[in-house]
């Protein structure tokens, strides 16, 4: 959980830090460019006033037909100009005729326009050069200039090195990181510190678990637990809850398979003991450890299929299957029992998609079926029904027994309790009990009165049909006149399930 948290702050925090420090870094950067946008404006009216300060010092000599320029331009004018000793100006004057006149010589000459609106009255224009290697700002004045020789035009170029403009612009810049990174530093703090209380919950869950024992599949609290984490507290209590099923479903295993195989395994011991002390003859003390076996062996099957029903129904959604056809295979496999007790037995059933798992079906209606030969008279009616009732099914195995004392009714349903003194492990009933909820159904067990005597025993399962594609359609009716005249060798007695089921019991 430790490493789930760590990543979680990681992803949080670069998440943020990551477009914030980007968002920095464009900002610097267009800070600095505004910046010597702003510099090069204050800077370049210092341009301009050297330029003119220049243009005072320009006459006009030589005779009306030949006017000549003269300049006398000492330095000493562009000291007042100077911030400081780590900028330089340079300064060149053009005469009428395009020729240098004064300043700096080799100082490139102006080859642009004028802009079309510039920023201040004069004549001016401002670009940027490189003048012995080094870059240079440079303000251009077109100057009339008048005298009793004549009038002309004069070009003034004075050039300043940027130093002084880049030291500023680098100062603002720096101290515009600095607050950027103390901001970048507090809200890395800020986020650090929201994480660590955002995620405080989840620590605490995952503390709580830790500290839980093994067996502890208590609910956990959701009162307290935030409204992001109730999804997972939810998820968590949802899974404990059917780990806690699994659990009293495997401690009831045990408990009852330790209980319930005891007596068979004490009583097969004493009968091979009496049969080695020769207390009884040999073929009696086989028979009788015969029946034992098979006693146990029964009971074996139906608690394996009784902890198969809990495995199934932790598969998820079952496929769909049709049910009629899962009673018609059952009822074809019991035929030669139906007709060793010349049973009037008819099935009326209509196709019924169901969910579940064909192990499942096959195992209800086996049970369900002989459950009922167990207590049909020889003679006697048993009927079997399938019908659709909306979109629930109802299956119905009537039959022509003494049906449920209203004294064993309350734990018919529960494991070993068998009814009526009939020999059996008594699981049958609590088998398709467990079935019958597994696929979302109820089992109802009704006698069936006739005069106010019991006539028979309806058992009566309601199932929700499968709705969707593949689920069959229409309506068969089958009723089986004729059976085998004898049971062979090999059909199951009334309590063992058959070969198939035994072969799909874990």
């Amino acid at each position: 959980m430790s490493y789930g948290l760590s990543s979680m702050r990681s992803r949080l925090l670069l998440g943020i830090l990551l477009p914030v420090t980007v968002l920095i870094v464009i900002n610097a950067y267009r800070l600095h460019e505004d910046a010597l946008r702003a510099i090069d404006t204050a800077y370049d009216r210092t341009l301009l006033a050297s330029a003119k300060a220049i243009g005072e010092q320009l006459e006009v000599a030589g005779t009306p037909q030949a006017p000549v320029l003269v300049a006398d331009v000492p330095y000493a004018a562009l000291e007042a100009f100077e911030a400081d000793n780590r900028s330089r100006m340079f300064y060149r004057v053009t005469g009428f005729d395009g020729r240098w006149v004064s300043g700096f010589e080799d100082l490139p000459a102006w080859h642009g326009r004028l802009p079309d609106r510039g920023a201040y009255a004069a004549l001016v224009d401002f670009y940027d050069d490189v003048y012995h290697g080094e870059p240079v700002r440079v303000a251009v004045l077109i100057q009339p200039v008048a005298g009793q020789a004549g009038l002309g035009v004069a070009t003034i170029q004075v050039a300043e090195t940027l130093e002084l403009r880049s030291t500023l612009a680098s100062q603002v810049l720096l101290a515009t990181l600095w607050r950027q990174a103390a901001l970048l530093a507090v809200i890395a703090a800020v986020v650090w510190l929201v994480v660590q209380l955002a995620t405080r919950p989840v620590r605490e869950l995952s503390r709580v678990i830790a500290a839980r024992d093994d067996a502890d599949v208590r609910p956990l609290a959701l009162a307290h637990a935030p409204a992001e984490l109730a999804p997972l507290v939810a998820a968590i209590n949802e899974a404990w809850g059917r780990q806690a099923g699994l659990l009293a479903h495997q401690k009831r295993f045990v408990r009852d398979t330790s209980h319930q195989l005891r007596t068979p395994l004490a009583v097969l011991k004493a009968q091979v003991q009496s049969a080695q002390r020769g207390d009884v003859a040999l073929s009696q003390a086989i028979d009788e450890i015969g029946q034992t076996v098979d006693g146990a062996t029964l009971l074996a099957n139906q608690m394996l299929a009784l902890a198969k029903v809990e495995q199934l129904r932790q598969q998820g959604d079952p496929p769909v299957l049709d049910l009629a056809d899962t009673v018609r295979d059952v009822a074809l496999d019991l035929a030669p029992l139906i007709a060793d007790a010349a049973l009037d037995f008819e099935l009326d059933a209509v196709p019924a998609p169901v969910r579940g798992h064909a192990w499942a079906l096959r195992e209800l209606v086996r049970n369900l079926l002989h459950n009922a030969l167990k207590h049909s008279p020889r003679g006697g009616r048993l009927d079997v029904q399938l019908q659709r009732d909306g979109h629930r099914l109802t299956l119905c195995v009537r039959d022509n027994g003494p049906g449920i004392p209203d004294s064993l009714r309350p734990q018919l349903m529960q494991p070993f309790a068998a009814s009526g003194g009939q020999a059996g492990a008594g699981l049958g009933l609590a088998i398709c009990q467990e079935i019958v909820r597994s696929l979302g159904g109820e089992l109802a067990l009704d006698n069936r009165l006739r005069d106010g005597v019991i006539d028979g025993l309806d058992a009566i399962v309601r199932l929700p049909m499968a709705l969707g594609p593949g689920a069959p359609s229409g309506s068969v009716s089958a009723a089986p006149s004729a059976a085998p005249d004898a049971l062979s060798p090999s059909t199951p007695s009334l309590d063992r399930p058959s070969a198939a089921a035994l072969s799909e019991n874990p």
